[in-house]
């Protein structure tokens, strides 16, 4: 089971509560990302704040612009639990917290890389979705290292 601590992004490109919409849009693009979390002066995630609250939002910093409520996952959530989530939720993306502290994002298009990679485990032949090969195989519990990258086939 491939969890978000396996495939979020980290570290995390933050910007702080009271970042100007100038600062907040520089962040944006220099970083090529859509949307960052929102931190206090303790580092505590309070908001998150994406293009489009940029674009429709009137405010002149990330207090004003963020969206308050912000859905965040463990590390150890499965990557199918997240799934769900960002469907459900209709949102593209969930800050990874451990212990309260922001240490990582995960991002549609990190749960959609997991569908698109799979390995073999060549003890058993299991297979596995997601990014890396697992710590150990679900079947058979060999090590890591008895995964195989299966090369998928072109085509639809």
């Amino acid at each position: 089971m491939t969890t978000a601590g396996e495939i979020m992004s980290a570290p995390v490109i933050t910007v702080h509560l009271h970042a100007s919409r100038a600062h907040i849009a520089d962040t944006l693009t220099a970083h090529r990302i859509s949307a960052a979390p929102v931190v206090n002066d303790a580092g505590a995630v309070v908001g998150l704040v994406s293009e489009y609250d940029l674009l429709a939002k009137p405010g002149g910093d990330a207090s004003a612009l963020m969206t308050t409520a912000v859905i965040s996952v463990s590390a150890d959530c499965p990557v199918s639990d997240i799934g769900h989530l960002l469907v459900e939720r209709h949102i593209r993306r969930v800050p990874v917290l451990q212990d309260g502290e922001l240490i990582g994002v995960v991002s549609r298009r990190d749960v959609i890389a997991t569908m698109a990679t799979e390995w073999v485990c060549r003890v058993c032949g299991e297979p596995v979705r997601g990014e890396q090969p697992p710590q150990a195989c679900p079947k058979c519990h060999a090590a890591r290292e008895e995964f195989a990258l299966q090369e998928q086939p072109p085509g639809p």
